[in-house]
């Protein structure tokens, strides 16, 4: 398509970084934004889509059956994120729209989160840090508020792509941690790298000492860690997610805390989100928890926001989504 796109209204359903929007407004595009804090209800969101061609949307929207039910008219979906759970993807190849997203550029982010979650509970500092503000530091004690030391230690990666490599480069870098991997398939890559080592599920849980979830969600992965799983780990095991919530059994990982089944958990996700304030997670001293920022940098958000705008901009140029998910839906 030409530069004039006045017929193609893109609705925005948060107030994303500035860069995406001034691309679609320079291209020409009609754009507009959902200004208010709180997202859209599915009701606001599919009566907002009826009026608009294009869709750039985040992890929070449900577009599932109903939505693509009632918006099968959309040319295009593009995703502020790499992750798109949200959206069923069958409904859509079926509905003959093309879904993008934005990979690759929040692996660095993501990684530095569940790094710094992982340093964080082995000396349980969001927890001290809170005992200063309590009035709870009085004096020297030899015996308490002891950590553990990350040094020569095993990293267990669950899903080692992108963001599980960049873990385990920060992880081998500044611990010399050895590093151990479960995926569908074996990351070749990363074993030269790295030195990873494939091994099966029942081994990276009794083998590690930091496991790191960086998988999808999907049918395998959902709930994988439970009960059954923890009690496979190391009692002074991390278990650190920055993936999905939904991939381990929260209730599960509770037990497990209570018990000393497990030394610690970092969450940058939780089930559901947001996690409820009363929730006793949050006050024990093995524990932290954060609130979905793996991607929250000033850089990492404006690339996204570039990324997902030039996918609807590159779709009506021609027919082209550089990030595509279904790709069947432009073949031929």
């Amino acid at each position: 398509m030409s530069k004039n796109h006045k017929r193609v209204r893109v609705l925005l359903s948060r107030m994303f970084p500035a860069n995406g929007i001034d691309l679609l407004r320079n291209e020409g595009f009609e754009v507009t934004i959902w200004e208010s804090e709180r997202p859209m209800t599915q009701e606001e969101l599919i009566e907002k889509s009826q009026s608009h061609t294009a869709l750039f949307s985040t992890l929070s929207e449900k577009i599932d059956a109903l939505f693509l039910e009632r918006c099968s008219h959309l040319d295009i979906i593009s995703q502020f994120g790499v992750g798109y759970d949200n959206i069923d993807i069958d409904r859509a190849t079926k509905a003959g729209i093309p879904v993008g997203n934005t990979p690759d550029v929040l692996s660095g982010a993501t990684a530095d989160v569940g790094f710094g979650l992982m340093i964080n509970v082995s000396r349980k500092m969001f927890y001290l840090h809170k005992s200063i503000a309590r009035g709870e530091w009085k004096y020297f004690r030899p015996n308490a508020n002891l950590g553990i030391e990350l040094g020569d230690k095993t990293l267990g990666i669950y899903g080692l792509g992108r963001i599980g490599a960049e873990m385990a480069r920060r992880c081998k870098g500044a611990y010399n941690m050895k590093i151990i991997y479960h995926n569908r398939s074996r990351n070749l890559k990363a074993e030269r790298e790295f030195e990873a080592r494939y091994v099966g599920f029942d081994e990276l849980l009794e083998l590690s000492d930091v496991i790191s979830v960086h998988t999808s969600l999907n049918e395998e992965t959902a709930g994988r860690f439970d009960k059954t799983a923890f009690e496979k780990m190391k009692s002074t095991a991390i278990f650190i997610n920055t993936a999905r919530g939904l991939i381990h059994n929260e209730k599960d990982l509770a037990w497990a805390l209570e018990n000393g089944i497990i030394w610690g958990a970092g969450l940058d996700v939780t089930s559901p989100e947001p996690m409820d304030p009363g929730n006793p997670l949050l006050s024990r001293e093995n524990v932290a928890v954060l609130p979905h920022i793996g991607s929250a940098t000033v850089e990492t958000r404006g690339k996204m926001a570039e990324l997902a705008a030039m996918n609807i901009i590159e779709f009506y140029r021609g027919n082209k989504v550089p990030h595509l998910v279904n790709p069947e839906v432009l073949a031929g």
